[in-house]
């Protein structure tokens, strides 16, 4: 089993991981992932789905993206879930002194009005990707040709959560991540707000023994399917 962790721990990504914990948008138990692979835990945005937890978490990226160094003059929300993300994460970075404009996707063009698949601000300059995970890659290259047919230059993707799992090919497990093909594949940075590694460490420290209870799961999990 994974031995416990000596890093310090990230402060953002413990408190964002009890805030996904307390909003049961981060659930234990068992689950089929898209690689029919059983996870001992579950990571789902969508249950971010009132004005208040929505908030918190653009509050979130918002300040993991401050503090990484990414150049960026634009977001861009993929549909579906990318959309309200974008939205609500440009309103936190304006809060915080840093407006920056947004656009996003439709997921069939229209053929009225402004026309098009893109709506939002002009997709232009250094682009930023916001999503929750990255499970394949396959949303992100398909952010990335929209951006640059648009003229615009991808330079990073911004998600709630790493898995810091085995991506697979062909049925199989693959050496590498889907965050780490995307990043050396595709050359984008990418800002986390937490990862597996903090997952762990937050059930490592935890005193609530419900909580402490599925560590061993949890690591027996990153042991088999982590990077």
């Amino acid at each position: 089993m994974t031995t416990p962790t000596t890093a310090p721990a990230d402060a953002l990504a413990q408190e964002f991981v009890q805030f996904a914990v307390e909003s049961g948008v981060l659930r234990f138990g068992e689950f089929k992932t898209k690689a029919g692979r059983l996870s001992p835990y579950f990571f789902n945005a969508g249950l971010f789905d009132d004005g208040a937890k929505l908030g918190r978490l653009a509050g979130f990226y918002a300040r993991r993206l401050l503090a990484s160094g990414i150049e960026f003059d634009l977001l861009f929300g993929p549909a579906y879930k990318g959309i309200s993300l974008a939205a609500a994460v440009a309103i936190e970075l304006a809060r915080a002194g840093r407006n920056v404009p947004f656009a996003y996707n439709r997921k069939e063009a229209k053929d009225h009005g402004e026309g098009g698949t893109l709506v939002g601000a002009p997709v232009k300059g250094r682009v930023l990707i916001i999503d929750d995970v990255i499970s394949a890659g396959t949303s992100v290259r398909e952010s990335i040709a929209m951006i640059t047919a648009a003229g615009a230059t991808p330079v990073g993707v911004a998600i709630a959560l790493d898995r810091q799992e085995k991506a697979t090919e062909n049925g199989q497990d693959a050496p590498w991540s889907a965050v780490q093909w995307v990043r050396e594949h595709l050359n984008l940075q990418i800002s986390a707000i937490a990862t597996l590694a903090d997952l762990l460490q937050y059930l490592q420290a935890t005193q609530a023994p419900d909580l402490a209870a599925h560590l061993p799961r949890v690591a027996a999990y990153r042991d088999r399917y982590g990077v």
